[in-house]
């Protein structure tokens, strides 16, 4: 098995915020970007799985948002495998403002034929 884990920083901007993207109306890290930051870096760490005409899909997802993140704040997510199988992979997720833990969870991605895939999609 590939080591399957990355890591990724990042600044939280206005378009960040739960005011900006409708989640609250506070000017803080909105808990739909946390999650997005997290799928995109176990986006990176899955590509070593990937061959061509092959992606993956995020199917489950389990995050807790623990704390606040104001703007200009640097978030760091790491992922990391903990559970694979030949399309399957979890992985778990934190994210941190220096040493404290802004979120944790999991998140679950399924490999799949790209094309095959969205032939499926209903029109």
């Amino acid at each position: 098995m590939a080591d399957l884990t990355a890591t990724r920083t990042f600044t939280v901007t206005d378009a960040d915020t739960a005011e900006a993207v409708g989640s609250g109306s506070l000017p803080v890290l909105a808990t739909p970007r946390l999650l997005a930051w997290c799928e995109a870096v176990t986006c990176t760490a899955i590509e070593p799985l990937l061959a061509d005409g092959r992606t993956s899909v995020g199917t489950r997802v389990s995050l807790e948002h623990l704390a606040a993140s104001r703007i200009g704040a640097e978030v760091s997510v790491e992922v990391t495998a903990v559970y694979t199988e030949p399309k399957l992979v979890r992985f778990t997720v934190s994210a941190r403002m220096g040493s404290k833990l802004v979120g944790s969870g999991e998140v679950t991605r399924v490999v799949v034929d790209a094309e095959r895939f969205l032939a499926r999609l209903a029109g």
